[in-house]
């Protein structure tokens, strides 16, 4: 889906200042910022391609999550540029998505400069990721996927083991949960966040760059759980064959990383942290 190449696209989301820039390098490709910080890459020609290395991470999970080719039902929490949205509706045509993003404004850009492909079942609701959420039929979703940020951090209420039981009841039994998280040293929040996930379901795993998990530098960490078997072995060859390679924490290596972390009620709960100044470049 070729559209003719424009200059940046300055836009205000939610009191956000934000751009859309077309890659030099790619004749279809797209890059959203919000508030100086890289957020989603699209390739319109290429939707299966995913730029950013956090979203590659997710996009594995996401195929590992049913039979290749099958259609699932996925809520994404967090829209911005749509990307994993438009992954799974060509990797997994007549899957049925539901997107939470509450900017209207930032959604109706997106589609109109970067439309989604013919045929893809995707509705954007424009409401609070919470909101969408309590509003997902119990057992719905084979796949939800939270990349949920409010500028550069993710918001508290997006961080407790309360919002984990409404993931949990949205969920098909044995279904999938993927979350983006950011830290940097010492790490609190990260294991924090994988403490409480386990506190949820039966199973987990952490994939992120070892810099990232030895406390080295500020960066992602992608958090999956389910209550059936995780199948590390193929995520880690998939996750150390990438471009930008990444270690796989599962099972016991996972409960050592919390390092005794507390599970996040929501009475404590707090946004992630912000990056350092320079992270984004």
């Amino acid at each position: 889906m070729r559209r003719p190449r424009c200059t940046t696209l300055p836009f205000s989301a939610a009191g956000q200042d934000g751009y859309i820039v077309p890659d030099p390098d790619r004749a279809d490709g797209w890059e959203l910022s919000l508030d100086g910080a890289p957020q989603s890459h699209v390739d319109l020609a290429e939707p299966t391609r995913l730029a950013f290395a956090y979203q590659r991470r997710l996009g594995h999970i996401a195929d590992l999550a049913a039979p290749p080719g099958h259609p699932v039902n996925a809520l994404h929490l967090g829209g911005g540029g749509l990307t994993l949205a438009r992954y799974l509706a060509v990797t997994r045509p007549r899957s049925a998505q539901q997107v939470a993003e509450p900017d209207e404004r930032l959604t109706a850009l997106v589609r109109r400069v970067l439309p989604l492909p013919d045929g893809a079942r995707v509705r954007v609701r424009a409401a609070d990721a919470r909101d969408v959420l309590g509003r997902v039929p119990d057992g719905w979703a084979d796949l939800i996927i939270t990349d949920v940020f409010d500028g550069t951090r993710t918001p508290a209420h997006c961080s407790s083991a309360e919002f984990l039981d409404a993931v949990r009841r949205a969920l098909r039994p044995g279904g999938w949960y993927a979350a983006n998280l950011t830290d940097g040293p010492p790490l609190a929040h990260l294991r924090g966040q994988v403490a409480t996930a386990l506190s949820r379901f039966a199973a987990g795993a952490l994939a992120a760059d070892a810099a990232v998990l030895r406390g080295r530098r500020f960066g992602n960490g992608i958090l999956c759980a389910r209550d059936g078997a995780l199948p590390a072995e193929d995520l880690s060859r998939r996750l150390a064959r990438a471009p930008s390679p990444a270690r796989l924490l599962p099972g016991r290596d996972l409960t050592d990383f919390t390092a005794g972390a507390p599970v996040v009620p929501a009475l404590t709960a707090t946004a992630s942290p912000l990056p350092p100044a320079g992270t984004f470049g």
